[in-house]
């Protein structure tokens, strides 16, 4: 029944050594890295709709919007994502919902990520992914309660 419910992938493609050099700036609403502005370190969020995995965007198809640069792999995914960005963007603005749940602003890496209900979750590690996936509606619940207060603490 979890399998019918959820739509999960590990991103694997982004994962190993990568995640050791990646470091964010927090804003109000997104996880944008701190050298170069990108939200999802580059990645495309449309991908993880259309191709089910992460995908690196490109630079010629970039997109500024809330108060980050967005990357895109072709320009179909930056026309569906500049047309409705909410759909696309990453839940809790890709801060990861275990620690929000808990009243801390982690941010999450693009290979660790799941698909629950049409909505993208990425997260700081495997253990709190997994904590996701054991029951989704509980952490989204905790999170969801937790959110503006920890939003409020965040550098604009």
């Amino acid at each position: 029944m979890i399998g019918a419910v959820l739509s999960v992938m590990l991103g694997t493609a982004l994962a190993g050594s990568h995640l050791g050099t990646l470091r964010a700036t927090t804003t109000e609403r997104v996880v944008v890295d701190r050298h170069t502005g990108l939200a999802l370190y580059g990645v495309d969020p449309v991908a993880y709709f259309t191709d089910r995995k992460p995908v690196p965007g490109r630079a010629e198809f970039e997109y500024r919007y809330d108060g980050a640069i967005w990357r895109f792999h072709n320009e179909g995914n930056r026309a569906a994502f500049a047309a409705d960005p909410n759909v696309y963007m990453p839940r809790y603005g890709g801060y990861d919902p275990v620690g929000i749940s808990r009243g801390h602003a982690t941010p999450g890496f693009p290979a660790l990520w799941v698909l629950h209900e049409q909505r993208l979750y990425l997260f700081y590690t495997a253990d709190a992914r997994a904590a996701f996936l054991a029951d989704p509606a509980a952490v989204i619940a905790a999170a969801s309660a937790r959110w503006t207060a920890v939003r409020s603490e965040l550098a604009e």
